[in-house]
């Protein structure tokens, strides 16, 4: 049993630059600030998340990194040996070892999007220019923000166990309504500071009717969700998707939700997720809110880094 439903209303660009307006939070920590709504997350707020363990049970957010090249991974990681204990050697002691070349970003890693990935009419987040994001890499906005990690209460909200479907079909529009009705199910309010994770089922679906071409077609936010996101006082949105929804309908813009989080919210994203384990472990002891660790590699001037989220129970 899956979910199908209409695709987005058409929104011109005038109307996105509104609604960008409304989102921006541009100046509110300072003509300097780089860290977005990291900010929100408060060493008060760290300390009442390190209070929702109670068991040491650890669960990991993450996709094993997907060396294979297929529908949704046209930039596939390398992963060589550069010594290999079948490999003879003279030596009485020897040592195995490995290189890996991986790019972040696009739909089958799991990553932490800095805000420098993303800019509208030329501009980056906080006002910036997307010039500052040089052939050396960021000068500004980089992923080294969370370079002390990012450490909060995290929320999942499981969209298909709510629903009482399998998945949601690509293609679905997540509305407000749709968040609301899974936090209520939760039990819970997500609330300032918070890391929202949302489960589509995506990767239940690709295991079981196959692969499909989701840079086409995948579930995500529709961009009424952007103003909830920012009233809501969320610090960070993952995804078992890239968080927008496609086909999303805004005219001239290519990743809506990416370019109102990203660059209006200072917002960053963890796309491609999988909270398939995690919707489990949430659904066994019905409680979906943890403490989530998120430690971003101190990759200098870099607009994403490869991630392992671990929510911590």
């Amino acid at each position: 049993m899956a979910q199908t439903g209409p695709a987005p209303a058409p929104i011109s660009t005038d109307e996105f630059q509104a609604l960008f307006d409304r989102c921006s939070n541009w100046g509110r920590w300072g003509p300097d600030d780089e860290r977005g709504t990291l900010n929100l997350i408060t060493p008060e707020r760290r300390v009442r998340a390190a209070g929702l363990v109670r068991e040491g049970h650890t669960v990991s957010c993450s996709l094993p990194i997907n060396t294979a090249a297929d529908t949704d991974n046209i930039f596939p990681a390398t992963h060589l040996m550069l010594r290999a204990g079948d490999v003879a050697e003279s030596w009485p002691t020897r040592s195995t070892a490995d290189y890996l070349a991986l790019a972040p970003h696009g739909l089958s890693h799991s990553h932490l999007d800095a805000l420098c990935h993303l800019c509208w009419q030329g501009r980056m987040y906080n006002d910036r220019p997307i010039s500052m994001v040089s052939s050396m890499g960021a000068l500004a906005n980089a992923i080294t923000i969370g370079q002390d990690g990012i450490v909060s209460r995290g929320v999942l909200l499981d969209l298909p166990a709510v629903q009482g479907v399998d998945w949601l079909e690509p293609g679905t529009a997540i509305r407000p309504g749709d968040v609301e009705a899974a936090e209520r199910a939760a039990g819970l309010h997500v609330g300032e500071g918070d890391v929202l994770l949302v489960r589509t089922g995506r990767w239940k679906r690709r295991r079981e009717a196959g692969a499909w071409d989701s840079r086409a077609s995948i579930a995500g936010l529709h961009t009424d969700c952007a103003p909830w996101l920012r009233e809501r006082g969320v610090a960070l949105l993952g995804f078992d998707g890239i968080s927008d929804v496609v086909p999303h309908g805004v005219e001239g813009v290519g990743l809506p939700i990416h370019t109102l989080t990203l660059v209006a919210m200072g917002m960053q994203l963890l796309d491609n997720q999988d909270l398939e384990a995690l919707g489990q472990a949430c659904g066994a002891r019905r409680r979906w809110e943890f403490l989530l660790v998120i430690a971003p590699l101190k990759l200098e001037r870099g607009t994403a880094s490869a991630t392992n989220a671990i929510a911590v129970f």
